[in-house]
């Protein structure tokens, strides 16, 4: 009785521990559990959503739409255009769990037989990337980028296994070649690989969009959600398309016919620095950038440099004459063609005596470019030269840009000067020498060359516009002195070539050997010949550049060059709206070089007989015959009597200008000479009303006219 009574009492003191034991396991299980939904929930849980998004959801980033690139009349030069692309999700051929890797294969071998025969592809190594890629655990895998239209409609009736397309845009430049190296192009990735696509990729690009695509368990897409991304901003350029195309086409047919090596040519608007055309040649298609080699993706007129040559000398011309040492009408001697530097001999290309300055620049005389720079001195000279820009990089929106090769005047020779002043041991590229040109256009003001007008949001606003870097080279007195000089280079020195119809034009010729890679000398065989003018004289509308590099037979820049400058120039003028300042084109020159007293004496004594005979005629019948007038550039009234036969009558020329005396007597055809110095004509020979033969030549005396 008593043990029974024990064996009871101790029986619910056995089950509440068990109970107790039971409730604290289960409050600690739940304790744990809801310390592991804590930190799943909390410190887990990012990262668990994104696996469960990677295995129940894939995105796909959508390239976004680049910006327009337009020229200055809002003409398209690049755009986006949508395209359809091919990729495969690899986990797709599954159908089934129950599945056997034998079916899996068979669905793949037969998806990639049908894209390879539709898309041109390899069946073997489609099958290979599709089965590497489902081994490997990838869920999607591209097999063709931007195919063409009609492939991808085929291809999407055919509604093969695991295969999927996807809108992608793509870069397409509507014109081709038209300006390729300014453009640049993209890659695969739609990144920009050069030119303006590579210097603005971040504000052409945009924000790339994603495309979701949910799965079931087995991987299978059922549904697809697309979020757009942000398009890319609008680059305005200062191209003008039109231009472009005839710069491009000028210099391309330069390049063929002279068969050169390569060539650039740039137009620039001298009072804004904005660059309105700069061709290369060769060039490339940027829609086909595989076919070009990397010489036509090379932009030469930036990257390239080449010793000027005669073209540099406005800068010992300019210095000397902003300095006081010198003035267009002083006297220089030549010397016959030969000066010794530093016991270093240079010579002319024809052995001149006493030339103005003008005369000296107009027939390119290294003498006095020579003496000129030794009156300045070596620290002014380099002092100029940086002014001008050359040594330094423009600042043009292009990768790849050089500053060229001046060295510091610590590092020249005692001999140096000589070379430096007629353009040799330095290096340029095409652009630093027309902005050069430009400070010349502009009064002495040198504006930075540039290429973007402006760039815009998608939605049109102006977000950029550049800040013009100008800075003053020389005086404005100086510059226009110079633009006269420069005239004369086209009226009567090594530029004739380059004299346009209704336009008045001034420039320089360069004709410069290049450095033979073997001997380490200047080439006997190979040139850069070039050419940089601009027009109207008075007031230039434009400056532009032509470079030809190594062009077989003729090779001198007033000969392969100039005519180029000529094509682009009048083709281009009257597009802009330039009003003429001349009637007709000037095709031969007033020699302004002063004649000996001995030399005037001969040719009177020659002509002294047939003058006087031709006066008695002229006399008869002057106060019978018609005229008929025509004008100058200002207005002023110029009279030719017209004789009975076919043949015309000398004009009065007294009293007119040298410019409008040498297109009188040009557009007759008739060799002109002059004598004496002055601005007016003063006296002529024949007189007026006399009957002109064909070619005969006409004494013009200038003088001042008090």
């Amino acid at each position: 009785m008593t043990r029974l009574s024990r064996q009871t009492e101790s029986q619910p003191d056995v089950s509440i521990r068990r109970t107790l034991f039971v409730a604290a396991f289960v409050a600690f299980w739940m304790l744990g559990i809801s310390a592991r939904l804590v930190y799943l929930q909390v410190s887990r849980h990012d990262k668990l959503v994104a696996r469960a998004h990677q295995q129940q959801q894939d995105a796909i980033e959508i390239s976004p739409a680049r910006g327009a690139v337009l020229d200055r009349q809002q003409r398209e030069l690049a755009r986006t255009i949508d395209t359809t692309s091919v990729f495969v999700a690899p986990d797709e051929f599954r159908k089934d769990k129950k599945d056997t890797e034998a079916e899996i294969t068979g669905a793949i071998e037969c998806t990639a037989l049908n894209l390879a025969s539709l898309l041109d592809l390899d069946r073997k190594i489609v099958f290979t990337q599709i089965n590497e890629a489902r081994n490997s655990g990838r869920r999607f895998l591209w097999i063709a980028r931007r195919i063409a239209p009609d492939k991808a409609k085929l291809l999407e009736a055919m509604a093969l296994t695991g295969v999927h397309t996807r809108k992608e845009p793509k870069r397409f430049y509507p014109n081709g070649s038209l300006a390729a190296n300014v453009l640049g192009f993209v890659g695969l990735d739609g990144k920009g690989l050069a030119g303006i696509e590579q210097v603005y990729n971040e504000k052409i690009t945009g924000e790339p969009g994603k495309i979701f695509i949910e799965k079931d368990s087995l991987g299978r897409a059922y549904e697809s959600t697309e979020v757009p991304g942000r398009p890319g901003q609008t680059v305005v350029l200062t191209i003008d398309q039109s231009i472009q195309y005839q710069a491009e086409a000028a210099l391309t047919t330069a390049i063929e016919q002279s068969g050169a090596k390569a060539g650039t040519a740039i137009v620039l608007d001298p009072h804004t620095g904005e660059i309105l055309a700069l061709a290369n040649a060769p060039t490339f298609d940027p829609n086909d950038v595989g076919a070009a080699s990397p010489a036509a993706r090379n932009n030469w007129a930036l990257q390239n440099i080449y010793e000027p040559g005669s073209t540099f000398k406005i800068v010992a011309f300019s210095a000397a004459i902003e300095k006081g040492l010198a003035k267009p009408s002083d006297h220089i001697d030549c010397q016959m063609g030969a000066i010794t530097v530093a016991k270093r001999v240079i010579h002319d290309h024809h052995p001149f005596g006493s030339l103005t300055i003008a005369e000296a620049l107009a027939k390119s005389s290294n003498v006095a470019a020579i003496k000129l720079g030794l009156r300045v001195g070596d620290p002014a000279m380099h002092d100029y030269i940086t002014r001008f820009g050359f040594g330094s990089r423009t600042g043009i929106e292009l990768p790849g840009e050089t500053a060229g090769m001046i060295r510091a005047v610590s590092r020249w020779q005692p001999s140096s000067i000589g070379s430096v002043a007629i353009g040799q041991e330095v290096g340029v590229t095409p652009l630093q020498m027309v902005a050069a040109f430009g400070a010349l256009a502009n009064d002495g003001v040198r504006i930075a060359p540039h290429l973007i007008r402006e760039i815009r949001n998608a939605s049109g606003v102006q977000v950029n516009r550049p800040n013009l870097e100008q800075r003053r080279v020389i005086s404005q007195e100086t510059a226009r002195a110079l633009r006269g000089m420069l005239e004369g280079v086209t009226l009567n020195g090594t530029a004739k070539k380059a004299q346009l119809d209704g336009y008045t034009a001034a420039g320089k010729t360069g004709t410069a050997q290049k450095i033979d890679p073997k001997t380490k000398t200047y080439s006997r065989t190979k040139f850069v010949a070039s050419f940089v003018g601009f027009a109207p004289v008075n007031n230039p509308a434009v400056v532009i550049i032509v470079v030809i590099d190594e062009p077989g037979g003729a090779y001198h820049g007033g000969d392969v060059a100039a005519p180029v400058f000529r094509q682009i120039a009048e083709g281009i003028l009257p597009e802009m709206g330039v009003i003429p300042d001349t009637d007709f084109r000037e095709t031969e020159l007033i020699a302004r070089a002063v004649e000996t007293p001995a030399q005037i004496a001969r040719k009177q004594r020659n002509e002294a007989k047939r003058i006087q005979n031709e006066r008695r005629q002229e006399q008869t019948r002057e106060s019978t015959m018609p005229r008929v007038a025509a004008r100058d550039n200002k207005g002023r009234e110029i009279v030719y009597a017209v004789a009975a036969s076919n043949a015309i009558l000398m004009p009065d020329l007294r009293g007119r200008s040298v410019r409008d005396a040498a297109r009188a007597c040009t557009r007759l055809g008739m060799q002109v000479e002059a004598r004496g110095e002055g601005g007016r004509v003063v006296g002529q020979s024949p007189q007026a009303g006399a009957e002109l033969r064909p070619g005969q030549v006409v004494y013009v005396d200038f003088g001042k006219i008090n």
